[in-house]
């Protein structure tokens, strides 16, 4: 925004202030509006709402799949706190992250853990989710160590803990493979799949690039390979015993 525009912006905001206060005083005089109590918003006019469609979409792909698979509990590591939070509403969650989050609400626990040092037994975890996360690790954005092998180090983690049977929901941006230093990387499915390989592929959407298509079920993995950042939402399972 340019300053010419910031300037009519505010001026504008002056003028429709003195308006509403007048309005204000006759209609809601029990609702103070005083200048000096002022927030101005003056970048949230927009023909449609806006909203980050790798965050939206992933977190309702996920939901879906819990409210599908219904697991007695479900852990969540490090994912966005909106989806543990929400979800805790009809499955009980417990959140795990490198940088701990203070939440307090019934049916959901949080506390710290290391994605490359999971505090879980071998093959004991029903339901885990790790969703826009796996990206990061090793990259150092988040205060953790550098490591170029961080992020296949976390995914044997939770490949590790999966039980028999056990579901794992797992997102990461898919298209050309390569590293955006040092906000993520971005991978070709086959790669998340040959990562786990004790695990199956259930099931997998995608977010393309225009994500006015929303999410398509299971495309080809050539499609994926056209994108530059897309969103893809894998669901693996450990085979039964």
């Amino acid at each position: 925004m340019n300053l010419i525009t910031k300037t009519r912006r505010k001026l504008g905001f002056r003028s429709q202030y003195r308006d509403f206060v007048s309005l204000n005083k006759t209609e809601r005089p029990e609702l103070s509006a005083d200048w000096s109590d002022r927030w101005a918003r003056l970048n949230d006019v927009s023909d449609q709402h806006p909203f980050d469609a790798h965050y939206v979409y992933h977190t309702a792909w996920a939901a879906r799949v819990l409210a599908d698979l219904r697991p007695s509990k479900h852990i969540d590591i490090s994912s966005c706190t909106y989806f543990a939070t929400l979800t805790s509403a009809f499955v009980p969650v417990e959140f795990y992250d490198y940088r701990p989050t203070p939440l307090s609400l019934s049916n959901l626990k949080s506390d710290a853990a290391d994605l490359c040092d999971l505090p879980f037994a071998n093959q004991s975890v029903e339901s885990i989710s790790c969703m826009h996360t796996i990206e990061h690790v090793g990259l150092g954005r988040y205060g953790d160590p550098m490591d170029a092998n961080g992020d296949k180090k976390a995914l044997l983690e939770l490949q590790r803990v999966v039980a028999p049977g056990g579901k794992l929901l797992m997102v990461v941006p898919v298209g050309k493979p390569r590293i955006q230093f040092n906000a993520h990387r971005i991978y070709a499915p086959q790669m998340i799949k040959d990562y786990l390989p004790q695990l199956s592929l259930s099931s997998w959407a995608m977010l393309p690039d225009d994500s006015s298509q929303g999410l398509l079920d299971n495309p080809s993995f050539e499609l994926a390979l056209q994108q530059r950042y897309a969103c893809g939402c894998f669901l693996f399972e450990r085979p039964a015993a």
